[in-house]
């Protein structure tokens, strides 16, 4: 608030203007930032797949320059820095924007908190470097990067004229409730990321993974079918609802491509490097798909009338 008064000391009516009038421009840089943050985490994940985390010793230099010879594996490792840093700039100026002309203070906040997000995940990538690759800090690496991501889509969809045209509000009538549901199942496959990345990383063996990947395949269709059953003419519930499944259906695609391809990799690399990466990569836009999903049920559908009696009841014993 004090650094938008800075920019604009007429803060009255410009903070009235800005309330009928939001800007495009700010939906369209948050959809910048998750591109932007999707080939982060893309360019991570060819780090690990080449082998390249240690091609570069130092940090935050590299060798003790800005600008080192791209050559073997610096190349994937210095550029996967370069896009960092293009990352970190882009939340730097997300963060500012938002607190200069967002009226909602918790945006403004979220903002903040996506801006210390990207510090801590920068700082992971460097202690990986001169922890020399430790399973946890790298697994917290990965995992933290897939969350920055899905928070990105969050903003960018809170920015869209589609959020400020309000909700849709229907009534929740199944068990489990839809809204537990989709905490749950996103909770899952972040579970899952870290199964994945612990599994790159050598901390942990395939069969957690894939044991995981069953658990979470079932909780997405029980959760999307359910969405689609209660609510099929709720276009924005449908809408996220058919992209989880989409997305769920390219992962496990890729997943099982990317096992066969490991198990000829000394023959033919590139089919399994290729792979690997498509499949982090969509393992990120899965989490994001739902959280997506999760954001729009809180919105747009109702607590069941029997949970609303119990917490009238629970707030008049109290």
């Amino acid at each position: 608030m004090r650094l938008a008064r800075f920019f604009y000391p007429d803060w009255k009516s410009y903070n009235q203007r800005r309330i009928c009038m939001p800007s495009p421009w700010l939906h369209r840089y948050a959809l910048l930032l998750a591109v932007c943050t999707l080939f982060l985490v893309v360019a991570g994940a060819s780090v690990t797949s080449h082998q390249a985390g240690l091609s570069v010793p130092d940090w935050p230099l590299s060798y003790g320059q800005v600008m080192p010879p791209m050559v073997g594996g610096v190349l994937w490792e210095h550029g996967h820095r370069m896009v960092a840093t293009f990352v970190g700039m882009l939340t730097v100026g997300l963060a500012i924007w938002l607190a200069v002309a967002e009226p909602r203070r918790w945006m403004r906040r979220l903002g903040f908190v996506a801006l210390a997000a990207v510090i801590v995940q920068g700082v992971l990538g460097g202690l990986t470097v001169l922890l020399l690759l430790p399973p946890a800090v790298s697994v917290s690496h990965a995992c933290l990067a897939q969350l920055f991501f899905s928070t990105a889509v969050a903003i960018a969809i809170f920015t869209s004229r589609g959020w400020r045209a309000g909700p849709q509000v229907v009534e929740d009538y199944g068990k489990p409730s839809l809204r537990s549901l989709s905490v749950v199942t996103a909770a899952l496959i972040l579970a899952q990321i870290a199964l994945g990345a612990g599994f790159r990383h050598g901390a942990l063996g395939i069969l957690p993974h894939v044991i995981g990947a069953m658990i979470v395949s079932l909780a997405i269709l029980i959760l999307a079918a359910f969405v689609l059953h209660q609510f099929p003419q709720h276009s924005t519930l449908r809408r996220a609802a058919k992209m989880l499944l989409a997305v769920t259906l390219a992962q496990v695609f890729l997943g099982i491509e990317t096992y066969f391809a490991r198990l000829g990799a000394a023959e033919k690399p590139m089919p399994m490097l290729i792979f690997t990466i498509a499949h982090v990569a969509t393992g990120a836009l899965t989490l994001a798909s739902s959280v997506v999903l999760a954001i729009q049920i809180w919105r747009n559908v109702a607590a069941p009338k029997q949970e609303e009696h119990v917490e009238e009841t629970a707030a008049v014993i109290s």
